[in-house]
């Protein structure tokens, strides 16, 4: 989710010049795998799968190396550094929209859907005029990038709320220095994710609005992907050692907390307390296709994609 604008140019040349013809071997005769992988929240059942072996049981000799953010992913997927990949979904919508060889193998990570209880949120200052989601109408909101999941999914709450998101001024700031872009009025309302949500109401900010679970009943918001390059074999088996981690990290949050801690920089004290995402196995379809229809109308997406060719 974090500076996931695709850089068309840059990315069409890397797609029309062609990626390797497909990983290596280890000596142990695993496959070698190099997963571009955003350090954050969202990706602890990978580096959980790994520990646990599960990637082993494929025959797979996994590297997860640590991107920016969904540009990075899908540029070193496109461009054969990467043989797969994690992205949230409004950036995989707008690298299908250009035309880039990009397909979907598993979940990435979902909205608990619960109302006071995920991972994302719209918050104001403790004294602040807005009471509602409906309030932040006309108002300024920061979100880590423009035209991408975060605006869409925050006119969806204002929509739900009643009130006309047209007038909402949206700054980009990173997640990290939204909290302070709060405290001195730089903005009405912040839109975060974890750990900055529970961070930020520590401080004090307010929640007005749980963003993901307003717009799609368990909205799938990041997946796994892969190119036209890649082994079909291989993808079978990465798809089945990622759906085995999702599931594992799902029934196992005590472990998902002692994984965050091996990969991150987030306190102990503070992933104690995070609000987890979900991790289901299996992508919602129908999530997928109301935040292309949701981003097409607020003009996030040019045209209308077909989100059935990026879906497995």
């Amino acid at each position: 989710m974090r500076r996931t604008l695709v850089v068309p140019a840059l990315l069409l040349l890397i797609a029309a010049c062609g990626g390797p013809t497909g990983p290596a071997a280890s000596p142990g005769g695993k496959t070698k795998v190099n997963a571009g992988v955003i350090a954050i929240v969202d990706t602890a059942p990978i580096h959980l799968g790994k520990a646990k072996g599960f990637f082993d049981e494929q025959n797979i000799d996994l590297t997860i190396t640590p991107v920016q953010g969904g540009a990075a992913s899908i540029s070193g997927a496109v461009s054969g550094q990467f043989q797969f990949a994690f992205a949230n979904t409004t950036s995989l919508l707008t690298a299908k929209q250009q035309g880039l060889d990009v397909k979907v193998v598993a979940n990435g990570v979902s909205s608990t859907g619960e109302q006071g209880k995920d991972f994302s949120a719209v918050l104001v200052k403790p004294d602040s005029p807005i009471k509602t989601a409906k309030d932040l109408a006309g108002k300024k909101i920061s979100v880590n990038q423009l035209k991408n999941i975060g605006d869409t999914t925050v006119r969806a709450s204002v929509r739900k709320a009643g009130g006309d998101p047209a007038g909402i001024e949206f700054v980009e700031l990173p997640f990290p220095d939204a909290p302070a872009a709060l405290e001195n009025g730089r903005v009405d309302a912040i839109w975060v994710v974890e750990p900055f949500v529970s961070q930020a109401i520590s401080q004090g900010a307010r929640p007005v609005a749980w963003n993901f679970a307003d717009a799609a009943p368990n909205l799938t918001v990041a997946m796994y992907f892969t190119t036209g390059t890649t082994d079909p074999e291989l993808t079978k088996r990465f798809t089945a050692a990622m759906s085995k981690s999702l599931e594992w990290a799902n029934g196992h949050p005590d472990e998902v907390r002692d994984v965050l801690k091996t990969y991150t920089k987030i306190s102990p004290e503070v992933i104690a307390k995070i609000y987890l995402p979900k991790w289901p196995a299996q992508v919602n379809r129908e999530s997928v296709q109301t935040i292309a229809d949701l981003a097409l109308a607020d003009g996030v997406l040019k045209d209308k994609v077909d989100v059935s060719s990026l879906m497995p």
